[in-house]
């Protein structure tokens, strides 16, 4: 477990910053208000994510690595925070949910349906705590692996004498 302190710390580091991020939506009205908007402006969370990544790599290869990574130990150093917010996901969907926006998905459902972008059908099948929870299960991990790849060949320093990778 000491092992992984650094990626636990940020692994819990990116929870609390997305869940920062989904209050900010929803006081800005993206939950509610201006829901029509929702789609476009979640998307600016993708260079809050990748900092995070940015960061927590740094700190890694400043920590646990003498301030020389490879792309290798960065890489994995990543996966692992990937694996970790992955794992803490669905928590981060239940506080969402439950606390930030206890009606989003109603009224995600409802203006998909007022607007004619889809059936209720649809609509109550895509938008609700289930779905989410698989979908952010997924994803997170997934985006994280490959945001770790593309950080990691940017932040490696190679142990002087090393010529390898």
């Amino acid at each position: 477990m000491q092992k992984y302190k650094t990626e636990i710390k940020w692994g819990l580091i990116f929870m609390g910053v997305t869940l920062v991020w989904m209050l900010l939506e929803r006081v800005t009205g993206l939950h509610s208000t201006h829901i029509e908007k929702h789609a476009t402006y979640t998307n600016v969370f993708a260079p809050i994510a990748i900092a995070v990544y940015v960061f927590a790599l740094r700190d890694k290869r400043a920590t646990d690595f003498n301030g020389k990574m490879t792309y290798k130990e960065g890489f994995l150093s990543g996966v692992v925070i990937s694996l970790i917010v992955g794992i803490l996901s669905p928590f981060g969907q239940l506080i969402t949910a439950y606390v930030i926006s206890p009606h989003y998905f109603e009224n995600a459902i409802s203006y998909g349906v007022a607007n004619g972008l889809t059936t209720l059908e649809e609509a109550e099948a895509y938008f609700n705590l289930k779905n989410y929870i698989i979908q952010s299960t997924i994803f997170a991990p997934v985006m994280g692996v490959i945001t770790s790849a593309i950080v990691a060949f940017f932040l490696k320093i190679k142990p002087e004498g090393d010529v390898s990778e």
